[in-house]
């Protein structure tokens, strides 16, 4: 493998108020108190610091559809119950990004909305990476088995290198959860939050 030439690049996934806050439409499956859901939201933010402090690219990607769903594809179940139950909306408060994890206004971060199950389907997400000639993605988000594998198999099949922070995912279902990350260690790097900020803290840039 040749040296990498290039700062990694953090791909967040869904860090939405539907999918995280507590009163959210999707949520992640866990409870209002669950202390899961804290230390997710906690992990999340740490990496954005971390990404930030060393100057790291964020591209947060993020699924928003119009108010009268017209722009969504109604061939999967998934996204038909994304319909059923009103979310994530364009302009509604449970599209708009979590307190805390949302963007920062710098050259540095970006904002990517995409309608299907992978961020790269029909959005500027490769053109963009390539901008910033990226090579080495970190990708966490929520849910694992959805839009995190989906676009980590998309990233995979575009020749990057992908590292999937797996304490920085979740899923409802926890041994769906297990089960994706599973299947992508097949094709990418699948590390803790901790261990993967100080491995690529190690690599030259």
């Amino acid at each position: 493998m040749t040296a990498p030439s290039s700062p990694p690049v953090v791909l967040a996934l869904h860090l939405q108020n539907d999918v995280l806050h507590p009163e959210g439409r999707i949520r992640v499956g866990l409870g209002t108190d669950d202390p899961a859901r804290a230390a997710l939201i906690e992990r999340a933010q740490r990496l954005l610091q971390a990404a930030r402090a060393r100057e790291w690219p964020i591209v947060h990607v993020r699924i928003a559809f119009r108010e009268d769903y017209a722009d969504l594809a109604r061939n999967m179940p998934i996204m038909r119950r994304t319909e059923e139950i009103g979310a994530v909306r364009e302009g509604h408060w449970g599209s708009a990004f979590f307190d805390g994890l949302g963007p920062l206004a710098s050259s540095r971060e970006f904002v990517v909305t995409h309608k299907r199950v992978s961020g790269f389907y029909g959005t500027e997400l490769e053109a963009l990476l390539r901008l910033l000639q990226a090579r080495r993605l970190v990708v966490a988000g929520v849910a694992t088995h959805s839009v995190v594998e989906s676009t980590v198999r998309d990233a995979a099949d575009r020749g990057f290198e992908v590292r999937v922070l797996a304490d920085v995912c979740a899923a409802a279902d926890p041994a769906a959860h297990q089960a994706a990350l599973a299947s992508m260690r097949l094709i990418a790097d699948v590390v803790s939050l901790d261990d993967g900020l100080n491995t690529l803290a190690q690599e030259p840039a």
